[in-house]
């Protein structure tokens, strides 16, 4: 099981429009979905998965690290196993 955080996310997206846009670029349906809207500037979401381990993960981070989507510069941290 590994953990994403996917920053500066639309907060009008929904759960099932964020699931679509990381399967277009690979990866698999994560498990669970928590939101954070901090101060609102940057909403995030912390994605976990269970069909990828952290190394795994990784690997796929660049895929959308960066990538402007709902006019929005996404940005994506992997968390450790201790962070977690």
């Amino acid at each position: 099981m590994s953990g994403m955080l996917l920053a500066n996310v639309d907060p009008a997206a929904s759960d099932d429009e964020i699931r679509e846009f990381l399967v277009k670029y690979g990866f698999p349906p994560f498990t669970k979905i928590e939101h954070f809207e901090g101060d609102g500037s940057q909403p995030s979401v912390l994605l976990s998965f269970d069909e990828l381990d952290t190394v795994a993960l990784t690997k796929l981070q660049s895929r959308v690290d960066h990538v402007y989507w709902k006019h929005r510069e996404l940005r994506v941290r992997i968390l450790q196993d201790r962070f977690r």
